[in-house]
């Protein structure tokens, strides 16, 4: 499997490349090529020209969650294609959602998402290539990860608390273990995992790279830490919504590595 950064808060040096406060991810397996998130705005696909990656060859981009600064980017992808692209998500992730009457949500609704591609909803697992998975909706089983409210959602017209219940990831199913990619983490990265050991039925958690939306120095953050130690996580890499001051942490005592656009990673 070979994945490259196309978005993420950070940017290297050199090829032109730029960040944002976004998530994208260019991923091949075997012979799928396809994106994990396209971050806020068109920057995903210039990213990729001057990483020398076609994305003529893409026509399948998988939804992490519905925020916007992974699902915005989808209406320069589909305006850049001569026929309807495939997209898979959770089927809350094109209801609205907002935050303090902010839009918070993706460009498009659900009804008009569905003329403009071909849209797989799923809350379970979702074969996306040979090798991986899709996980669907995360369920709640690590006691220190207590879903957190992140503003409100629009079901069956009425606004309601929205505890980002579309979260998901994908699962790298390899030879000696599984690798696990996230968008945001906002179902709790301790969780995705068990959930990915589960559908994988394979304890042996080889790598993570993504965001884990672990923004303060807290319990959460200390006991994830003894999480990744107890598994024995050998590619850490932390990225976008991970604070700054966490990863500092992190690296206290876990050798995580260092995430930011441009990145490729062969597992």
């Amino acid at each position: 499997m070979r994945l490259v950064i196309l978005v993420d808060n950070y940017a290297i040096n050199g090829r032109n490349l730029k960040g944002e406060g976004g998530a994208s991810y260019y991923i091949e397996d075997e012979d799928k090529k396809f994106l994990l998130d396209v971050g806020v705005s068109d920057l995903f696909m210039k990213n990729a020209e001057n990483l020398d990656i076609d994305l003529n060859d893409v026509d399948t981009v998988v939804l992490s969650h519905g925020h916007y600064d992974h699902t915005t980017g989808i209406k320069y992808f589909i305006d850049s294609k001569d026929k309807k692209i495939n997209i898979i998500c959770h089927p809350l992730s094109f209801n609205k959602k907002k935050r303090e009457n902010k839009n918070m949500g993706a460009p498009y609704n659900k009804e008009e998402i569905e003329k403009l591609a071909n849209v797989t909803f799923s809350k379970e697992p979702l074969k996306i290539s040979k090798n991986i998975t899709y996980l669907g909706q995360i369920p709640d089983t690590v006691e220190f990860e207590n879903r957190k409210l992140m503003g409100q959602i629009e079901i069956d017209g009425e606004f309601k608390d929205d505890y980002i219940l579309d979260d998901s990831a994908l699962l790298y199913k390899a030879k000696d273990g599984i690798y696990i990619i996230t968008g945001c983490s906002h179902s709790g990265i301790c969780n995705i995992i068990e959930y990915a050991k589960k559908i994988a039925n394979d304890d042996r958690v080889l790598g993570i790279i993504g965001g884990t939306h672990l923004q303060e120095i807290n319990e959460q953050t200390a006991k994830t830490i003894e999480y990744f130690k107890a598994n024995n996580i050998k590619e850490l890499y932390p990225c976008h919504c991970t604070k700054f001051h966490v990863r500092a942490e992190m690296f206290k005592t876990l050798d995580i590595k260092d995430a930011y656009v441009g990145l490729e990673v062969n597992w």
